[in-house]
């Protein structure tokens, strides 16, 4: 982790102090030294926290007994398992779910129109390339996102390889590591994101006034600062002259949108995981008498964290369609423990996956069920920060609703 502190601090030294005049687009709201100072405090505190938990989980290997398993209630590879009529329903919610889900991105992704720059904005599920880099308010250094986002993915890898180290590769048996393997992987593309972004913004630290023309880089229009009325053109492919530039927004590439669904898959899947574990498993573990250990508690909490961090300061839209991708995330999870089951006999990680038990087409509906609240928890999450953003800070809210 020494190292890692190096490089992290060298890149943070660049960014922030070599060259960033950031009074030249937007006056900041913290100063740029202040931010330096303080990042390396941070940068210091979490990687210390980061070499503790791997720490942590070397004593565990070494003193812990295994993590609890539930008990086998029957052989999964015999027919007789599968055929009977828990299973037909439970095989029934799936196809629904899965249907559900296809009609949905179907017909709200929009692939079609992505390639037009002129329907970006109207478009459901559209995205502009500085809106995986940008924070949501335009007084906020980009630096200040990448850093927590190198942060974020750094705790979540640490976590991560104390819980495998713990409890070996068994642990990828589980949802809760899918998806907390699935939140690592987005904050270390978006920290590529951020850098990327950053050394855009450099580019970019001219301002956004270039020659005669003055841009409005939220619409991605231009107004003409020659004509005494300053006229607005609000399509910047008509202006022509030879001393006439403008900057168009550029829609997002393939790896922004796979980033901007992995937010949106994981916002819901987070939620789902976290209260299944603290509402449903945790109270039964108790009964069993179960010790619940620093690894587990943290791996069911500090994702929800950072998740709810990075949305309070980045700049993503938040599509309700895109709900097709949770549920899908889930349907494959379900499929790999029925595949997995019907050739290897095994225990089920989650009580209620069970096929034997005559309620499992109750658990399996209603943990479908589970998937519009939580999902719509974080739609109205996002609502609220809208709201109360854009009503303190009117001129500086850059997020496109």
């Amino acid at each position: 982790m020494g190292y890692a502190y190096y490089v992290l601090n060298s890149v943070l030294d660049k960014i922030l102090s070599s060259g960033f005049d950031v009074d030249s687009y937007e006056k900041p709201m913290i100063n740029g030294d202040f931010a330096l100072t303080s990042l390396k405090f941070v940068l210091i505190a979490l990687l210390g926290f980061c070499d503790y938990t791997i720490y942590l989980a070397f004593l565990e290997l070494g003193s812990s007994k295994d993590s609890w398993h539930p008990i086998m209630t029957g052989d999964t590879t015999t027919s007789s398992y599968w055929m009977n009529w828990r299973v037909l329903l439970c095989a029934i919610w799936v196809s629904i779910t899965i249907t559900f889900a296809f009609t949905l991105i179907w017909k709200y992704e929009g692939f079609r129109k992505r390639h037009s720059p002129e329907t970006q904005q109207e478009s459901e599920g559209g995205l502009y390339d500085d809106e995986t880099w940008k924070p949501c308010l335009k007084g906020i250094h980009p630096a200040w996102l990448l850093s927590f986002r190198v942060l974020a993915f750094l705790v979540l890898l640490a976590l991560l390889i104390a819980t495998a180290l713990t409890d070996g590769g068994s642990i990828f048996y589980y949802y809760t590591q899918w998806t907390f393997t699935s939140i690592t992987i987005y904050f270390g593309l978006g920290s590529l994101l951020s850098m990327r972004g950053c050394y855009q913004y450099h580019k970019k630290a001219g301002g956004d006034r270039v020659d005669n023309i003055e841009v409005d880089t939220e619409l991605g229009s231009c107004v003409s600062t020659s004509d005494s009325q300053g006229s607005k053109m609000t399509n910047p492919s008509k202006i022509s002259g030879p001393n006439t530039q403008c900057h168009v927004r550029e829609p997002a590439g393939f790896w922004g949108y796979v980033f901007q669904i992995i937010f949106q898959m994981n916002a819901g899947a987070v939620l789902l995981t976290d209260c299944v574990f603290w509402f449903i498993i945790v109270p039964f573990l108790l009964i069993k008498d179960y010790n619940l250990n620093f690894l587990v508690i943290n791996m069911h909490s500090i994702n929800a964290v950072f998740l709810l961090g990075e949305t309070a300061l980045n700049c993503l839209r938040f599509s309700w369609f895109r709900i097709g991708y949770f549920c899908l995330w889930t349907v494959v999870y379900v499929i790999f423990q029925w595949i997995l089951h019907a050739c290897v006999k095994l225990w089920w990680p989650y009580p209620f996956l069970d096929l034997s038990s005559p309620y499992a087409p109750l658990w399996y509906l209603s943990v479908a069920l589970m998937h519009i609240p939580c999902y719509g928890i974080f739609v109205l999450i996002m609502k609220l920060k809208h709201l109360v953003l854009s009503a303190k800070f009117p001129q500086s809210y850059q997020c496109l609703r």
